[in-house]
């Protein structure tokens, strides 16, 4: 469970931030701060032209206008209100006491504000006449739904007027601008006392960007950057004093900026910092420009501007940047720019700015520790281990380190110690957070709130981009103003606090190779989570506060997350928790929904799709709804009533098959995300309707009325990906006007399987529709499946349509004989193509310029390419008489797969290729592959599964100052053939062996005629490290010559050899052996207790092995022993028996009854295995047993933390387990832990998988 919050809510200040405002001073307090923004947003709301329509018709428009002009009343004077009630006084808490009423009268006023919105659009959803018989779930009797809202409108306003004239009586007045916050000043001293950590490579960086630039006329600006506390100015004043420094600048001087960047007081400042002397002139900006000029003249200078805070691009450019980087200096002269923003640096930055990032463990430990013992404390081992956990909660923040090394430092007892790391660490003086708070100071009011929601996500966790954005949005924290749409609004504010650090680590994720699951990811720092749950207090809460229900007051929650955390009391606090407007359940259990009805929810996110019904959810406030990957199979009608939904998520609902077709009635929907609902048969008719729909993944075309395809036609899509399935249904060319779309990822599917007869009839209509199916020229990500045409459309032979494209998917397209024209493209990193059959040569009409040129050069900036079942593929490229080039250069190209391509008798040159497979059919007419493995100078990695002609030419041997080949250290070779391709002898010895001279980890599979170990072959391979062995059946004997041949052996596989009876010795410097399913192997080498580097055995299904040999108190490297299915052990040694206290990990599968029994409770070895940390010893039942378990986890039926009946039924179990300890996705179970449920759906499959395999093998 992640650790507390490193700093606390305190009310303390440091002497020096002490002439911050009161309410930088006292974090506690800073939740109030988002009551302007909230009260600014509720005051336009009264004013939407929907609110106004039913409350003109109802008669209470009066009441709406009077609400509407208190809220603006109060907002102009929240700020000072907010100001003064920090001050600690009566007055101060009088304020802040009524603060917290009117927030709660706020909230109670959006509420109101929603039903009046809501009954608008009810009625003009059946005024358009879309309304059906569904309107039954939720059909309120509409004079009691008038008598109660007029009533709660009356009342809301009632509080309102009296806390105004609450108000009145405090003498707040009205600010235009926050009060203004007086910075500390920094200057260039540098303490040489102090030891500086971690910062040596950054100042050898920055010192050597500024020496570099002396024959630059122009001065150059070159800004650092990095969050509140990182030592930028430490880093600069390390510049600044360096000796290098000093001797190659004439000038130096340094301002600290902070808020004041008018252009006479900064100039003004560097005239006096240039002449030593105070500067007298007036503030005419022309008198101070000449007397820059005079004081600098032609002199190389360096100016450090600290702590810069201006966004104003206007300031910079036509005032100080012409006055400071043109008129003045000489060559070489640098400004250096320290800032928290990344707009800083793009505004001033004529260099790449230097980006300061947080120390790493060693350097973090080096600072903490010169502040924690620094006092007398000794470092002993006690105050060390205890010490690094509070020094990991620090994150690498150097201000961080020192604050808390600093406050442990007077200490003196251990027990004082563990008492601050266990606790919240209030004694901070909450420093740290007084530096992070003036960034938060500049945000804009929506920013504040944005930032401030994010507590609601533990700390450390991945925040995905597009569901925050939208989680920001169902909250009203994103105000409707202007032209532009609120994704747009709320990406320019994400990419703001991106820019400013208040999030980071923003990651393109991207699962597997195939266009599918590539979404946008970001962090915050821990202390930035730590601001802002300060800043939140006790609003939003993620699983973690919820597990310690002390701490939260569950009724002033307005935010949730409920994960692995705390989802035991999920029913009691749904109970309790009446105000909630974000709920986000991210794990399937048994919840009690009803009551959820009651609350004002905004947003819902949960998997349990019965949530959606009519008695569960309140439908006038909903704006959010995440179903993703839950089991639902059809929404229910009751969804086409939640008239102000904004965004609906149904991705990986795979049982899916509908939609409701009132849909239509969603008029305020957004976003609908469809990804991965791959058995969703058609789509809700008339989408077009939906005119605010902008985000829709995936659209299944059907020939019924108002479910074609043209429903696209003006749809105002930005879907970032956009999948359209079942095209053969499109009968006639498309008017999708795709090419109008703000698409970056397409795929077409026609849905055809490739068992189907299809017409040519069909096939032309085919080519006509993709035709027509233009793409916007930004696209980045192409896959097209079960296209039937001949022919590639128009479009795709013009290579400037794909002058953005990273990545092309091509499969099931039998009669296609040609690729789109994409081997031009700079941009295109990764192909796929597979089920091509007419496909014969890959790039046409490649011309050769330059007769010395012999390989042509394509895919210029190609990664990756995988070619599968391209059965008459032949060539790679021809020219334009239709004839073949001897060779082809792919120059950036890093991974090839080749499978099945029977015809292709040549590979490419690629100087970077560093993972080769080449896989194929043995069957007879099929060609040999040339391999010449010098072409690829950077291999690293060859699987080879076909026959081939593997060759490194004489020519390629001759002139090498080095090894050839000494990049290539991994080889698999599978099948026979292979394997005659590799280790042919005579090649061996002419050449190849050498080539081969580097190779450290070698698989070799399924040779199954092979009767003898290849010692002879292996000789060449003089660095091995690691061997496989799979699948030699006909081998009986390895012999002590056989395998002392490779010296340098560290890890031995050997694997389904049926006929293998007797290993005769192992090498000596063996780490590793791994034996399983050799079956009538009896005994292992005796020499086996001499490895005394042996750190891992591993002995599975070898049926004929009867015990371990004695003396394996030898192996004083042991850590790791599996045994599993080997049924004849029945006991350990005497020697075996010694070593086990010393082992780490201990697994003990399906053996036999005796072992089995010595080992679990009251057995005779039980007391020598509990000191193991890591066990597995369980029978095959249970073990089948704990895999259906796990798969309970991963589909979230069974959750972390259960004491259902499964782990019951599992620990009471007759062959009851020690300890489990799983190191597939699914995490650890150990008796006496709470399981930890792996985190995605592929856990689930992996632990099938594995299921499986266990079954077929005890099958088997």
């Amino acid at each position: 469970m992640p650790s507390p919050p490193l700093f606390p809510i305190t009310t303390s200040t440091s002497p020096c931030f002490s002439q911050l405002t009161a309410s930088d001073s006292h974090p506690s307090n800073m939740a109030e701060s988002l009551l302007l923004p909230w009260v600014q947003g509720l005051a336009d709301k009264a004013a939407d032209v929907l609110v106004q329509s039913v409350t003109s018709l109802w008669g209470v428009d009066d009441n709406r206008c009077k609400l509407e002009h208190q809220l603006k009343h109060v907002r102009y004077l929240l700020a000072d209100a907010e100001e003064k009630a920090e001050a600690a006084t009566e007055a101060g808490r009088a304020i802040k006491a009524w603060m917290k009423k009117l927030k709660a009268a706020a909230y109670e006023a959006d509420n109101v504000l929603d039903d009046l919105r809501y009954e608008a659009l009810r009625r003009e959803v059946e005024a358009r006449g879309s309304t059906s018989r569904k309107r039954k779930y939720f059909l309120l009797d509409r004079p009691l739904v008038l008598h109660k809202v007029s009533m709660d409108l009356t009342s809301v306003l009632r509080k309102i007027d009296e806390l105004v004239v609450e108000m009145n009586n405090f003498g707040l007045l009205q600010r235009m601008q926050a009060p203004q916050i007086v910075y500390h000043q920094t200057h260039s001293a540098l303490d040489e006392s102090l030891d500086i950590f971690g910062r040596d490579n950054d100042r050898e960086v920055v010192v050597n960007l500024l020496l570099d630039q002396q024959d630059q006329q122009n001065v150059q600006v070159l800004p650092i950057i990095g969050m509140g506390g990182l030592g930028k100015t430490t880093l600069a004043k390390m510049v600044f004093n360096d000796g290098r420094v000093e001797n190659h600048f004439e000038l130096k001087m340094w301002h600290c900026v902070s808020e004041n960047f008018e252009a006479t007081a900064i100039v003004r400042s560097v005239i006096e910092l240039a002449s030593n002397k105070r500067c007298d002139l007036p503030d005419n900006i022309e008198l101070l420009r000449g007397e820059l000029q005079k004081v600098i003249g032609r002199k190389r200078y360096l100016l450090i501007l600290d702590d810069v805070w201006n966004e104003e691009q206007r300031k910079w450019e036509d005032d100080l940047k012409a006055l400071l980087c043109s008129s003045s200096g000489g060559s070489g002269s640098m400004i250096v720019v320290t800032s928290r923003s990344n707009r800083v640096a793009s505004i001033m930055g004529t260099l790449p700015p230097h980006e300061l990032t947080c120390l790493g463990e060693d350097d973090s430990w080096k600072l903490f520790s010169k502040k924690a013992f620094s006092k007398g404390v000794q470092d002993q081992p006690e105050f060390v281990i205890i010490g690094k956990s509070i020094m990991n909660r620090c994150k690498g923040l150097p201000l961080a380190l020192k604050t808390m090394g600093g406050l442990i430092s007077s200490r003196l007892k251990v027990q004082e110690w563990k008492d601050i790391a266990k606790s919240n660490l209030g004694e901070a003086k909450d420093q740290v957070l007084s530096i992070l708070k003036l960034s938060y100071r500049h945000l804009l009011p929506e920013m504040k709130q944005c930032f401030a929601f994010c507590a609601v996500f533990p700390k450390d966790s991945e925040m995905e981009k597009d569901k925050l954005l939208q989680l920001w949005i169902a909250n009203g924290f994103i105000p409707e103003e202007g032209t532009m749409d609120l994704m747009q609004k709320a990406e320019r504010i994400f990419s703001e606090l991106v820019w400013r650090s208040f999030l980071q680590d923003v990651n393109l994720v991207c699962d597997g190779f195939r266009f599918q699951n590539r979404r946008i990811v970001c962090k915050m720092h821990d202390l930035m989570h730590d601001l802002a749950k300060d800043i939140s207090s006790a609003e939003c809460v993620d699983g973690i506060m919820v597990s310690k229900r002390e701490e939260v007051a569950v009724e002033d929650v307005l935010h949730m997350q409920i994960s692995y955390y705390g989802w035991e009391n999920t029913n009691v606090l749904l109970k309790d928790a009446t105000s909630l407007r974000t709920l986000l359940i991210t794990v399937q259990g048994q919840h009690n929904f009803k009551n959820l009805k009651k609350m004002p929810l905004r947003a819902l996110c949960c998997r349990d799709p019965s949530i959606t019904r009519s008695q569960y959810v309140n439908p006038a406030h909903l704006r959010y709804l995440d179903l993703s990957y839950s089991d639902v199979d059809s929404l229910p009608d009751a969804v086409c009533m939640f008239y102000n939904l904004i965004s609906l998520r149904l991705n990986g609902c795979e049982k899916l098959r509908c939609l409701p077709e009132g849909m239509t009635s969603l008029r305020k929907l957004m976003h609908l995300y469809l990804l991965h609902c791959h058995n969703l048969e058609r789509m809700p008719p008339k989408l077009s309707l939906l005119h605010d729909l902008c985000i829709l993944t995936m659209f299944v075309v059907g020939t019924d009325d108002g479910c074609g395809i043209e429903e696209l036609r003006d749809m105002r899509l930005h879907s970032h990906k956009l999948e359209l399935y079942k095209l053969r249904n499109v009968k006639t060319g498309s008017k999708a006007n795709l090419h109008q779309k703000r698409i970056s990822e397409l795929l077409l599917d026609w849905d055809h399987k490739r068992s189907d007869i299809r017409t040519n009839d069909e096939a032309n209509n085919e080519e006509e529709v993709l035709e027509s199916l233009v793409p916007p020229s930004e696209l980045e990500f192409l896959e097209i499946r079960g296209y039937n045409g001949l022919a590639i459309p128009q479009w795709m032979r013009d290579p400037q349509m794909f002058w953005c494209l990273r990545e092309l998917i091509i499969s099931s397209c039998p009669k296609c004989e040609d690729i789109p024209i994409v081997w031009l493209s700079s941009s295109l990193e990764h192909v796929s193509l597979s089920g091509m059959d007419s496909l014969t040569t890959l790039c046409k009409n490649i011309e050769v310029e330059a007769v010395e040129i012999s390989s042509p050069q394509v895919f210029p900036s190609l990664k990756k390419m995988v070619l599968h079942s391209l059965p008459n593929l032949e060539r790679w490229t021809e020219n334009s008489a239709g004839e073949p080039h001897k060779s082809v250069m792919f120059p950036q190209l890093e991974e090839l797969r080749v499978f099945s391509c029977s015809k292709l008798e040549t590979l490419p040159e690629a100087p970077l290729l560093m993972h080769l497979r080449c896989f194929g059919s043995n069957s007879a007419g099929v060609r040999s592959m040339r391999i010449p493995l010098g072409c690829w100078p950077s291999l690293v990695r060859l699987e080879l599964a076909l026959l081939a002609n593997v060759v490194i030419s004489l020519e390629e041997q001759q002139g090498q100052s080095q090894t050839l080949l000494e990049n290539l250290k991994a080889m698999r070779v599978q099948g026979e053939n292979a394997f005659v391709s590799i280790f042919d002898l005579p090649k061996l010895r002419l050449g190849l062996g050498e080539g081969l001279a580097c190779l450290e980890e070698l698989e070799i599979w399924n040779c199954y005629n092979i009767m003898r170990w290849p010692v002879e072959e292996l000789r060449y391979l003089r660095r091995l490290r690691s061997l496989s062995i799979f699948g030699f059946e006909k081998l009986e004997q390895i012999s002590s010559e056989d395998i002392l041949s490779l010296p340098l052996l560290e890890t031995l596989r050997i694997g389904n050899c049926d006929s293998l009876w007797e290993i005769q010795e192992l090498p000596i410097l063996l780490e590793k052996l791994v034996i399983t399913k050799c079956r009538r192997l009896v005994a292992l080498p005796t020499n086996l207790v001499n490895l005394a580097k042996l750190r891992v055995l591993d002995l599975s299904y070898c049926l004929g092995m009867e015990a371990l040999p004695d003396g394996i108190e030898g192996l004083a490297s042991l850590e790791e022993l599996q045994i599993s299915s080997c049924p004849r052990i029945e006991e350990f040694s005497p020697s075996l028996l010694l070593r086990l206290p010393h082992l780490k990990v201990l697994s003990l599968y399906e053996n036999s009854d005796g072992l089995k029994r010595r080992c679990r409770e009251g057995g005779e070895y039980f007391d020598l295995l509990s000191s193991i940390p890591s066990k597995d010893i369980c029978s095959f039942e249970l073990l089948l047993k704990l895999y259906s378990c796990i798969d309970l986890i991963a589909s979230g039926s069974i959750c972390s933390g259960s004491t259902g009946h499964q782990w019951r039924n599992l620990d009471q179990s007759e062959d009851a387990a020690i300890g489990v300890d799983d190191k597939a996705e699914g995490g650890k179970i150990q008796q006496g832990m709470k399981p930890c449920p792996p985190a995605t759906r592929r856990a689930r499959q992996a632990f099938c998988s594995r299921k499986e395999r266990i079954t077929a093998d005890a099958n088997k």
